[in-house]
């Protein structure tokens, strides 16, 4: 039976994992050892606690591998298990030739995203960001450059223009495990990887997404800001300044700054709180149109939905964020 080690650390690589491990028998192949993460210090008590996938491993007694480095010692160590191929979702490091030779059907890679479009670390931001109609979860080789492997499984995803960072990304882990499932069976049934299709078209590239990246701009339009704020929830979340202090806006929807809805406050500062209405949320002035807000949060407080916000914040109408 195909032996794979599967590399992932967050929530998201966990849903992956969870469903290979469900289909691994009826696939051909057995999930023979998970690469994560070391443990994070957490908590007040900054108690050490594994990532979501080594937990999942933990649970069902999978061998669990947390090197700080891919070095000789971790080499050796995972060589122990005899893995055959390498399946990868959001593991974070780059794998050398050395560690790849390990494998004999070398290595495969979950990438939300329509390759080459948006290779890197944030593709799925990229997406909303750019209010795509469409991208994709995508089932690649693992090559010696970052995401420009040989594609042997892609299935296009259409957006609605509803989606956030985190509902489109586990959307993809879930998607992709049935990807990942049918090219280990084919692997497995072949004894060989199957031939796979070279990237073509113009290549885009994404980075690190910081809390920085979070700020508003409320020169922007309600159209742009309402994306960036599906795009980044919940991590790294968007903010602005409300008085100096903090204040994460978690959901929200727009009116376009061609709806007549808008026009009686086309003057006002970008920025200001115009109007609280109960059918729609807080209204707030952009570069462009208005930012119906539904949910937000000050700093230190949990997050409400505006009703409840605006019940203890009455002075709130007419505020310029910042």
């Amino acid at each position: 039976m195909l032996r794979v080690l599967y590399a992932g650390s967050p929530a998201a690589s966990r849903i992956t994992l969870e469903k290979l491990y469900e289909d691994s028998e009826k696939c051909g192949f057995e999930i023979a050892g998970v690469l994560t993460n070391p443990p994070t210090a957490k908590g007040r008590h900054k108690t050490p606690t594994p990532t979501p996938v080594a937990e999942f491993a933990l649970s069902a007694g999978i061998p669990v591998f947390t090197p700080e480095h891919l070095d000789s010692a971790c080499r050796a160590e995972i060589a122990g298990i005899n893995p055959d191929i390498l399946v990868c979702f959001a593991y974070g490091h780059i794998f050398g030739p050395k560690f790849m030779a390990m494998f004999r059907f070398g290595g495969i890679n979950l990438h939300p995203s329509l390759l080459p479009e948006y290779r890197g670390c944030s593709p799925v931001a990229a997406a909303i960001l750019n209010r795509d109609s469409r991208t994709a979860v995508t089932v690649q080789t693992i090559s010696e450059k970052m995401d420009e492997g040989l594609i042997l499984s892609q299935e296009t995803v259409i957006l609605d223009g509803t989606e956030t960072g985190e509902s489109l990304l586990n959307y993809a882990a879930s998607a992709g495990a049935d990807l990942i499932g049918i090219v280990l069976d084919q692997i497995s049934a072949e004894n060989r990887l199957p031939e796979g299709i070279p990237q073509t078209g113009k290549a885009s590239y994404t980075g690190i997404i910081t809390k920085n990246d979070g700020r508003i701009d409320w020169n922007a339009s309600a159209a742009a800001t309402e994306a960036k704020i599906r795009a980044y929830y919940p991590e790294p979340g968007c903010w602005c300044l409300e008085n100096g202090l903090p204040l994460r806006i978690l959901s929200a929807k727009y009116i376009d700054g061609n709806d007549g809805k808008a026009a009686d406050w086309c003057n006002e500062t970008p920025g200001k709180v115009v109007c609280f209405d109960r059918q729609t949320g807080i209204l707030i002035k952009t570069g462009s149109g208005l930012l119906c807000v539904t949910e937000l949060q000050r700093q230190g407080k949990k997050p409400v939905n505006y009703k409840d916000f605006m019940n203890g914040a009455r002075d709130f109408i007419g505020t310029i964020l910042e």
